[in-house]
């Protein structure tokens, strides 16, 4: 399958277009504090959901200095609507302390996982947006539609992440995951995908077999 196909293909899709992992890149705009704070809530979490949460908090908050003047019980009412957000309010309150003291963000995936609240994808989100590096970071978006196209034949999220850095060309790691994020946000949905508008039906084994 020619990646570069699909990509042109799912770009064309008026309905990507607007999904709302695009609306969060515009939101964040590069800015290191909004893009891990972003990262760090939104395991869990729907992008729409995180992007209300996030513009509420950021009117209260624009640096991890900010973060540790918020009361945590103040804190928890902001994030109410986020997934396992008591255990959030923690892990945020932790990573502001750690990036308080560090000053500015690691470059490499081993040392942002060693950050409160960073794993193996949110690590790897951080990498892609704000420093643009070439590495793939696997949700079940990912991992759902990768296997749908015949992309990748994996069993989970660590298999497919593996692959994919093997197989995607470098020049096309960077937009890979927001562009198979913003095709399940809107198209390829988990359950009753809209097989019959979307564009990539021809190439698609998860159509070709129903």
């Amino acid at each position: 399958m020619q990646i570069e196909k699909v990509f042109r293909l799912i770009n064309k899709m008026k309905e990507v277009k607007n999904a709302p992992v695009f609306k969060k890149i515009n939101i964040v705009d590069k800015n290191p504090f909004k893009i891990m704070v972003f990262a760090v809530l939104s395991p869990r979490t729907k992008d729409e959901i995180l992007i209300e949460t996030c513009n509420e908090l950021f009117k209260k908050a624009n640096s991890f200095e900010d973060i540790l003047k918020i009361k945590k019980k103040e804190l928890e009412t902001i994030l109410r609507k986020v997934g396992f957000y008591k255990r959030k309010t923690v892990l945020l309150k932790k990573l502001a302390r750690a990036m308080v003291k560090l000053k500015k963000v690691p470059r490499s995936l081993e040392e942002l996982m060693k950050l409160p609240g960073i794993g193996r994808k949110v690590g790897k989100v951080i990498l892609n947006e704000l420093f643009d590096l070439n590495v793939i970071p696997v949700d079940t978006h990912v991992h759902r539609i990768s296997n749908r196209l015949g992309i990748v034949h994996t069993k989970n999220i660590s298999e497919t992440e593996k692959e994919l850095e093997k197989i995607i060309p470098n020049n096309m790691k960077k937009i890979f995951n927001r562009y198979l994020v913003a095709l399940g946000q809107t198209i390829c949905k988990p359950k009753k995908p809209l097989c019959k508008i979307c564009a990539l039906k021809n190439f698609c084994k998860f159509y070709r077999l129903q």
